[in-house]
């Protein structure tokens, strides 16, 4: 009898014991916060900017729902490098889009006659190992595509072409200059690609996503250049080509038999003139900033720019140390206009040293 009543007892203690375990589950579950895995939403091209302040909302939120057609794969930026002052420029502004996260590619052109130079010389040339321990700079650190390329032949006028050449730059060159070797026309020839933009040697990036928008937008001409905003500047701070074999082949023939002017080219392409609002810019030259009145805003200009071509016709470019009184001709007389130009060069001089490790190049007057 005692048996039974413990047994009874025992179990009415147990069942009782499991029900108030798990009531006090139930609160709990029903007072403790769900943990949900996030979506990810957000694209490549907006995660960059976590953490940052806002850039330009209006490029991030395009960029986000708009791909290049092949996507980025299909698109990059092209630097085709014919003297030895040029590769570092090259190598910054390559090392500025990896900064920036630019999806699309990055290649360099370089003339294959400087392996070949190295292999056989007996002492080494200091310029030449300069260059070439930047550009192995750029393919390990910055990703970008190397391709030695021969100079274009030059079939003599009035040849045909060979369909079956398969020479990367097949343009007709009656004189033997840098840009008749390696003409800037023979990017149309790339059909690997769907664009790609030529940026002008000694330019500063200053917001990718400018420049990566026009990976995107419609081209009517399979060559377009695009200039500061400035009124009767035809000389292009950028150039967009959209290879084919038909666009190629068509100036391939319109230059057969003559004198290649890269000048000529780049002011007779369509061109696309940026016109400001509110100091934001696509590109600017510094050139045009001698134009601008006290009511410019450096900072704002600064921050606004997309790509800034440093080009000023008195000076030799921004890689020289030149005398002040040449600097002080060239700089604009605004006051504010002023404080941007020299921002410009002087940024461009740290990047020099930061991304190549060289300092200006000694000025050596005529």
């Amino acid at each position: 009898m005692l048996l039974t009543i413990f047994l009874f007892t025992s179990l009415l203690f147990l069942s009782g014991y499991v029900l108030q375990q798990q009531t006090v589950r139930s609160i709990q579950a029903a007072i403790k916060p769900q943990i949900v895995a996030p979506t990810v939403t957000q694209s490549p091209v907006l995660a960059k900017h976590f953490g940052a302040p806002p850039g330009h909302s209006f490029y991030d939120k395009f960029l986000a729902s708009n791909r290049p057609k092949g996507g980025w794969a299909k698109v990059g930026y092209v630097q085709i490098i014919r003297y030895h002052i040029e590769v570092c420029n090259a190598v910054m502004q390559f090392a500025e889009l990896k900064r920036q996260e630019s999806m699309a590619q990055r290649i360099i052109f370089y003339p294959k006659m400087w392996e070949q130079q190295r292999s056989s010389q007996k002492k080494p040339d200091p310029i030449l190992e300069t260059s070439m321990r930047l550009l192995r700079s750029a393919a390990s650190q910055h990703k970008v595509m190397l391709q030695a390329i021969e100079p274009a032949p030059d079939a003599g006028e009035g040849e045909a072409l060979n369909e079956a050449d398969t020479i990367l730059f097949r343009l007709i060159s009656m004189e033997a200059t840098a840009e008749t070797l390696y003409p800037l026309t023979g990017l149309l020839s790339l059909t690997g690609f769907n664009r790609l933009i030529h940026l002008r040697p000694s330019g500063l990036i200053r917001d990718s996503d400018q420049l990566d928008l026009l990976f995107t937008l419609p081209m009517d001409t399979p060559v377009l250049g695009i200039s500061a905003n400035h009124n009767g500047d035809s000389e292009a701070s950028l150039v967009l080509f959209e290879p084919s074999d038909k666009a190629y082949t068509e100036v391939a023939e319109r230059l057969a038999g003559t004198s290649y002017s890269e000048t000529d080219f780049l002011h007779n392409i369509p061109m696309m003139t940026d016109f400001a609002e509110d100091q934001v810019h696509l590109v600017a030259r510094t050139s045009t900033l001698r134009l601008e009145n006290e009511q410019f805003d450096a900072a704002e200009f600064l921050e606004m720019t997309g790509y800034v071509h440093l080009s000023d016709p008195d000076l030799p470019g921004p890689e020289y140390d030149v005398p002040k009184d040449k600097v002080s001709s060239a700089r604009p007389a605004s006051i504010e206009a002023g404080m941007a130009w020299d921002k410009s060069y002087e940024v461009f001089r740290q990047q020099r040293i930061e991304d190549c490790g060289l300092d200006l190049e000694l000025f050596e007057s005529p």
